[in-house]
Formats: structure tokens, C-alpha cells, sequence
């Protein structure tokens, strides 16, 4: 399949109910991805257009690679070692035992090979959500909580100097930016962007610093500048556009998950692509995907 700049085309039509947490391996020359509701991961490899799936344990927000092959994955009860070899969950922590309504639900890798990750409510109603850190310290994983107060927390991202992060802050259609001190602390939260289409959902920032937000409700990658100010938009023909990344050999291939979560049957049968994975070629190459690190 040739992909055309900035024309998304589906790459498959999948008709996820909650397609999410896109991720480019490299190695592998695939991309990963989850449908959260349905308690199921996927990889796709490109170049034999071969989709392989697995059952998770319970609701999986980010599957993210990790150093020795695996991946740390985001359920509702923490965070588990997922092995694709064997298909099998471990798990490897819990993350707030006291908040059973909550769920992992985003999280990204930042040049350290730390892993940045947000919490939600998942009946979408309580600001039970916060933002954390996981690095692996002296034989186990380390959690350090950063912020909270949100809904649905969703991003994070870094930008290409690892000094900032930015978190979505969806119902409240607001891109949060902190900075990251040497200690790895977050700094000077501030409002990065407010959104007026459609609500913030997955975030990553390409090579450039320029960060893309895929617009649940919104049918559109949303892309903000370094300084904040909007750039053109990248339309999709389906309303809920979750998250991108970005893969292939040069890093300028743009893969983009959806959903058909909330859509009456009425507006699926005008967006029959809803839930489908998309894909286009971009002239701005994104950041290299990075992998939580092991010693």
C-alpha cells in the first residue's frame, strides 16, 4: 500500500471499540497497539501486513517496550510484564491499591528510559486520576507520584530534549506542560494549549518538538507548535482519533488508532472506518521510540 503525505488511509479495518497506545518497535519492523475494552493487544508488521492479538488480564491503557524484549503494560490494578513470545502477563506492581474505580490508562518513555504515565477515573466522573513516574532502582520498579486532580489523564509525551512534559487533561480540553528538573522532578506546570474541537487524547511530539494530539470527538490529529500555537490540522473520516506514533525505516510513517466507543449507530453507519487503524507519510520525521530501561 503506497501512503500519500499527510492522507491518512486505513491500514486496517479493524473496528476497534477502543483502539489505543500505538507503539513503533523497531527491531521488529511492527507497531503495537490495544483495544482497551476488549481486554486485547495486537502487532501488525508492516511489511507482511501479518496482525497477530493476544488476551490481556483486564483493561490494557499502554503496552511500552522495555530493554530486554518485553513490554510493561498499564492495567487497572498496575503495572505487568508482558512477554510476546508467550503471550503471558505478569504481574510486576501495583499502582493505587486504594483506588479501585481507577485504571492506568497512557504513558510514554522518556530518554532516561523512565516510563511517565497517567491514572483515570474509569466511570469518567471523579478528579481521582494523577500523573507518575516508574524507573527500575535496585532490583524493582520505583513509583513516584507527581501530580493529580485529573479525570482522564491522557498524553504524556516528552519533547526532544526530554526537559519538558506535556499530559492532556481531556474533559478539560487543556495540554498541560511541566518542566523536568536534573532530579526528574516536574517543575512549573503551566496550560501548554486549550483545545476547542473535539477533547485532547493521545500525545506525541516529533523530532522538531511539535506536538500531535489525536481529537477524540474531533476527527483530527490536532498539531500545536513548540511555543503553543496551532498548525494545520490532519482530518480524519472518523470522530474519535486516540493516539499516533510514529514508525517505519525513517521514522516518517504516521500510524493512528480510533475508536467506535459512544458512537450511536447512526454515526457508524456514516464512519464505517470508526475503530480502524490509519496511516500517512509526513515530511517531519518523529522521535525515536525509546525503551523503559533495565541495567
Amino acid at each position: 500500500m503506497t501512503l500519500v503525505h499527510h492522507e491518512p488511509t486505513c491500514l486496517l479495518d479493524f473496528r476497534a471499540t477502543l483502539g489505543e497506545g500505538p507503539v513503533w518497535v523497531a527491531s521488529e519492523g511492527a507497531f503495537y497497539f490495544v483495544d482497551i475494552l476488549e481486554h486485547r493487544v495486537y502487532r501488525y508488521l508492516l511489511e507482511s501486513g501479518t496482525l497477530q492479538g493476544w488476551d490481556a488480564p483486564n483493561r490494557t491503557g499502554f503496552l511500552l517496550p522495555v530493554t530486554d524484549g518485553h513490554f510493561l503494560a498499564g492495567l487497572p490494578d498496575g503495572l505487568h510484564r508482558f512477554d510476546p513470545k508467550t503471550g503471558y502477563f505478569s504481574h510486576a506492581c501495583a499502582v493505587e491499591p486504594d483506588l479501585p474505580g481507577n485504571r492506568l490508562n497512557d504513558g510514554c518513555v522518556d530518554p532516561q528510559g523512565r516510563i511517565w504515565f497517567g491514572t483515570m477515573d474509569d466511570g469518567e466522573e471523579r478528579e481521582t486520576g494523577s500523573l507518575y513516574r516508574v524507573e527500575y532502582k535496585n532490583g524493582a520498579l520505583e513509583i513516584a507520584h507527581w501530580d493529580d486532580g485529573y479525570t482522564i489523564s491522557n498524553g504524556p509525551a516528552l519533547s526532544p530534549c526530554g526537559k519538558v512534559l506535556y499530559a492532556c487533561d481531556s474533559p478539560r480540553q487543556r495540554i498541560y506542560a511541566y518542566d523536568i528538573d536534573e532530579g526528574g522532578n516536574l517543575i512549573h506546570k503551566r496550560v501548554f494549549a486549550r483545545l476547542t474541537k473535539g477533547f485532547p487524547d493521545g500525545v506525541v511530539v516529533d523530532s522538531q518538538g511539535n506536538l500531535w494530539c489525536g481529537t477524540w470527538a474531533g476527527g483530527q490529529i490536532t498539531r500545536f507548535r513548540p511555543d503553543g500555537t496551532e498548525m494545520e490540522p490532519i482530518a480524519l473520516p472518523v470522530s474519535n482519533v486516540t493516539k499516533v506514533a510514529f514508525g517505519g525505516e525513517d521514522d516518517r510513517t504516521v500510524f493512528v488508532t480510533t475508536a467506535r466507543k459512544g458512537l450511536s449507530a447512526e454515526a457508524l453507519a456514516q464512519q464505517p472506518q470508526a475503530g480502524g487503524i490509519f496511516a500517512f507519510r509526513t515530511d517531519i520525521p518523529g522521535q525515536a521510540q525509546q525503551a523503559f530501561r533495565l541495567p
